[in-house]
């Protein structure tokens, strides 16, 4: 996958079209979903979510509270969808409900993943974390650099 924002809206039914251009680059026609962290959903092929949800239960031991948490919250309620003939991803409703989607909706592509966000708590998000974003970018700033040419 590619990386992008996108504004789609939750239909009455659950649904969300994905835009055309990340549906080209989806290989079969299912995904996986999730809870995430900050009040949104994820979105992985399903080779990324076997690779990540692996690589989530080995560090985590369910003899540990932190360990089953974090199975509980994010692996847990995973569920493969499938795309629809109209490029429409279904979302299960404890899925909608634990991220608050209804009606707007900010879709961002990650390469590896995707995130689904109500918009209104999106654009919460964004202002919260300007700061954050500033120090993050702060201490990055030694180890990203743009290549001379």
């Amino acid at each position: 996958m590619n990386t992008g924002e996108f504004h789609i809206t939750l239909d009455d039914k659950g649904r969300l079209l994905v835009p055309a251009r990340i549906r080209s680059q989806i290989r079969g026609n299912s995904l996986v979903v999730t809870r995430g962290i900050d009040r949104c959903l994820w979105l992985f092929s399903p080779d990324e979510w076997d690779s990540f949800s692996s690589r989530l239960l080995s560090a985590s031991s369910p003899f540990s509270r932190r360990g089953r948490l974090m199975q509980r919250r994010i692996v847990a309620p995973a569920q493969e969808i499938e795309l629809d003939k109209s490029g429409r991803l279904n979302i299960p409703k404890s899925l909608q409900e634990s991220a608050d989607l209804a009606g707007d909706t900010t879709l961002l592509v990650m390469e590896r993943y995707m995130e689904i966000w109500d918009a209104n708590a999106y654009r919460t998000y964004e202002a919260e974390s300007e700061a954050e974003l500033q120090e993050a970018a702060e201490e990055l700033g030694g180890l990203v650099s743009f290549s001379e040419e």
